[in-house]
């Protein structure tokens, strides 16, 4: 078995605000710590549990985090920006399972450190589906017939996963108490039940199928003003819904609302003030 793994840093155990998932901010190097330990009893596990190759990219931020000197020897990094597909850059057909480790809630919803992408979105869409970066990422895995067999993160994200896909795994390492507060388990203890749960995962992968996504989705994404709206509608096919901040993509597949996605949130961040 073949596993693909996104490691976010906002849905990690003991991380409760943006002190810890901020390079620039105090608490930013034990984050780190906590962060690859986290990925490393998962990545364990998988090993012990019957894969033969981990792939493990770093998918927060400027996509640096992960301490490579600190990471199971056997597993391989996808570490740094810029990647064509951010968080979900390496991952095709050829892996047998996905697994999304330190999530979040999307935009707008409650969870810790809730956001899609950017803190200037409200909304991602595809189609009528409104998504964040867990759903978008399912989307693009089941666009290679891969599916997502375990999701990792706070209360609020366990429970978005479990929305979208049906039979999927989940660890709630930290239970939402506010955006920027958690109920959380001991780093020891976040590792037992996430190994518990990748040993789940893996036995139980087969009752899981593939996010599969639209054909020529329609990709809308609401921003929290007009002047995000204007840069991100500056991408060529893209043009803003009338009275709204929403902009709006029509785009051949989902590998191409993906991209769009990601210029026009790039976009979205030169706006100067809100």
């Amino acid at each position: 078995m073949k596993l693909y793994m996104s490691v976010d840093m906002e849905g990690i155990s003991g991380l409760p605000d943006d002190t810890f998932v901020d390079s620039s901010k105090p608490n930013y190097e034990r984050g780190r710590k906590i962060m690859t330990d986290e990925a490393n009893h998962v990545i364990d596990e998988a090993f012990k549990n019957g894969c033969r190759e981990v792939i493990v990219n770093d998918s927060h931020s400027k996509m640096n985090n992960l301490l490579i000197e600190r990471l199971h020897p056997e597993a391989r990094l996808i570490s740094g920006d810029v990647k064509p597909f951010s968080m979900v850059q390496g991952l095709d057909d050829t892996y047998d399972g996905a697994v999304f480790v330190g999530y979040h809630a999307r935009a707008s919803m409650r969870g810790v450190m809730s956001h899609s992408m950017i803190f200037g979105v409200r909304h991602f869409y595809i189609n009528d589906q409104a998504v964040g970066e867990l759903g978008f990422n399912a989307y693009v895995a089941g666009y290679y017939g891969v599916p997502v067999i375990m999701a990792a993160g706070d209360s609020e994200a366990a429970a978005e996963a479990e929305e979208l896909i049906p039979n999927v795994t989940t660890a709630a390492v930290k239970e939402t108490v506010s955006r920027s507060a958690v109920k959380c388990l001991t780093p020891e203890k976040a590792g037992r039940l996430l190994r518990e749960r990748m040993a789940y995962a893996i036995q139980n992968r087969g009752q899981v199928k593939p996010l599969t996504p639209p054909d020529r989705p329609v990709l809308r994404i609401e921003f929290a003003n007009y002047g995000q709206a204007e840069w991100a509608s500056l991408m060529p096919g893209a043009e803003i819904e009338p009275q709204t901040t929403t902009v709006r993509y029509q785009a051949k597949d989902i590998l191409e609302a993906y991209q769009a996605m990601l210029v026009m949130t790039e976009l979205a961040m030169r706006t100067t003030f809100s």
